[in-house]
């Protein structure tokens, strides 16, 4: 059945856990995790914990799917939007269809979000590619978005995301669990292009309820390419 994939062991978590420790940089690098999951899925709940543990190093993305939301619990996070975007990545990939949990490392490769191992070997190469120069800064209207170097012709986009949140599901394969996750999306468009070589600069209005929220600008080649840069603005309320 779509969305099933294997577990991983507890050394899959101890080499994630080694990562995080050893990354020289003390600040998120450029790199944009994706992860696709559900509530309704039995087989998420350890790539959401593995998504929280890799949070301070690089840019994530908790992206909940609404096709899980059929089997007997509602993900309160869930929308189709993630769904669609998930749905683009599978044609881009070549893969027989959506699944979770699945994790896309700077719209490059994609794998079982629970393997760490993986995760840490594309992050790790992720970071050796080139990048734009993003920079996201708030100001009293919203934010200001400045885009340098981009590697390549790309689109921008826009994401603000809940900082974090628990539920406690009462229905489906995780009836009864506790499940807690980082940076759920919960709104992504694209704010406008750059040129490969070129600069972009943008004021973009936010609502007054983005300042508890955190705001994320990527530089993306079409609506499922490679990443070429990333950054993030964590809630003020933080």
């Amino acid at each position: 059945m779509r969305g099933y994939a294997r577990r991983y062991t507890i050394a899959a978590w101890t080499a994630c856990a080694l990562w995080a420790q050893t990354a020289a940089a003390p600040n998120r690098a450029p790199v944009l995790v994706e992860l696709f999951t559900s509530e309704g899925c039995s087989d998420c709940p350890p790539a959401d914990h593995m998504l929280e543990q890799l949070d301070p190093r690089v840019v994530v993305l908790g992206e909940h799917v609404d096709y899980w939301d059929r089997q007997g619990w509602k993900d309160p996070y869930s929308s189709h939007e993630n769904t669609l975007r998930q749905e683009a990545y599978a044609q881009r990939f070549r893969t027989d269809g959506p699944y979770t949990p699945q994790m896309v490392v700077d719209g490059v490769a994609q794998f079982v979000g629970s393997d760490a191992k993986r995760a840490v070997a594309e992050i790790t190469k992720a970071t050796e590619r080139p990048k734009a120069l993003v920079r996201v800064e708030r100001s009293s209207a919203g934010i200001q978005v400045d885009v340098d170097g981009s590697p390549d012709t790309a689109g921008v986009f826009l994401v603000l995301a809940q900082d974090s949140g628990t539920s406690q599901v009462n229905a489906g394969e995780n009836k009864g669990r506790q499940l807690h996750h980082v940076a759920m999306v919960r709104s992504l468009r694209k704010i406008g292009s750059v040129k490969r070589g070129a600069s972009f600069s943008q004021a973009v209005p936010l609502p007054a309820s983005a300042a508890e929220q955190r705001v994320i600008v990527f530089v993306q080649e079409g609506d499922a390419g490679p990443v070429l840069g990333a950054a993030e603005i964590d809630p003020q309320a933080k």
